[in-house]
């Protein structure tokens, strides 16, 4: 009996260590031929910008060309599943929006489970959003423009880019948080928001900062509050919601790199380490700062566990806000 008992013992350890050999030799080889990141939405936008930046970099670092395919349409919901149906050798990955949490609340039947279908690489990095005003609204905080809204209900309305976007959630969350009788007015993406507050058509605007940003430092637009954890470095004087008295309206538009599910757990790691060494060159970071964005460069583990807390958070205000689901 005891010589079975080692015999099995020894079996084991020779299983796990081919496991681990094979493992290896499979991250060595790695890439052996071109890598696609597919963008689920058209060219220009954040996800696809942010992309094509770690592509070119990736393509330097491995020798081998890393192109970037856009595949829109379902607000993303196509371009994910063609990941979750590509082959799981690390050749095809996928640059992930807001929608990659929210899309699965936020439709009648859910396209993909998150953290069931996909092999979670790395949260590239992240950019807050910003609540921000025309000059004629009478408010100069988050306090006073809560106030200004509670005595005047239904009068004062905020843009933002569409349904389902985290601007509109945020909105919802904030209406729920304040008890305000806010009327919420989706555009064709951001750009159409921020014009409307512009004009004085819709007094305040909630939307991502690099859409923003610009007409906050001319003077068009007064910043009241950012929906980060921190400061953002592109609007460094404007409070966040927490320092203005509101908390847990964190919001950000996050961009990730995820791949089919059960990847090797070595290709997962080669990449999420390869990607963090793009974010740490001094132009990448640039690049994204420009963008108004933050480099983060997540690990596997807990880029899931912001993944998971982002649906969860994101499932109640679907819920407790009564948004209509898409069919």
């Amino acid at each position: 009996m005891l010589r079975l008992h080692r015999f099995f013992v020894m079996l084991v350890m020779l299983l796990v260590t081919g496991a681990n050999l094979f493992g290896t030799a499979i991250a060595q080889t790695y890439p052996s031929r071109p890598v696609r990141i597919i963008v689920p939405f058209g060219p220009g936008g954040p996800p696809d910008v942010i992309a094509r930046l770690v592509a070119q970099k990736l393509s330097e670092r491995w020798g081998q060309q890393v192109y970037v395919e856009n595949i829109p349409g379902a607000g993303g919901n196509i371009g994910y599943l063609r990941t979750i149906n590509a082959p799981p050798d690390g050749y095809t990955l996928v640059s992930t929006s807001p929608g990659f949490t929210v899309n699965p609340s936020l439709y009648v039947k859910s396209p993909f489970d998150p953290l069931r279908d996909f092999s979670l690489i790395t949260l590239v990095a992240g950019s807050p959003n910003v609540l921000a005003v025309h000059p004629s609204v009478p408010a100069k905080t988050m306090a006073e423009l809560i106030s200004l809204v509670q005595n005047n209900p239904g009068k004062y309305s905020y843009a933002h880019p569409s349904n389902g976007t985290i601007p509109h959630l945020l909105g919802e969350l904030l209406k729920l948080r304040a008890g305000l009788d806010l009327v919420a007015v989706p555009f064709n993406g951001a750009g159409a928001a921020v014009i409307s507050t512009l004009g004085g058509h819709t007094p305040i605007v909630i939307a991502a900062i690099p859409g923003v940003s610009a007409a906050i430092k001319e003077g068009r637009l007064s910043a009241l509050a950012v929906t980060s954890d921190r400061r953002s470095s592109v609007l460094p004087d404007v409070p966040t919601m927490k320092e203005s008295g509101l908390d847990d309206m964190e919001g950000e538009t996050l961009s990730g790199i995820v791949g089919p599910a059960s990847l090797p757990p070595e290709i997962v790691r080669k990449i999420h380490e390869d990607i963090s060494w793009v974010l740490q060159q001094p132009e990448t970071r640039e690049r994204l700062s420009q963008m108004g964005f933050d480099a983060i460069g997540l690990d596997p583990h807990n880029f899931r566990i912001r993944v998971a807390a982002e649906v969860e958070k994101w499932a109640k205000v679907i819920a407790a806000a009564k948004i209509p689901k898409i069919e």
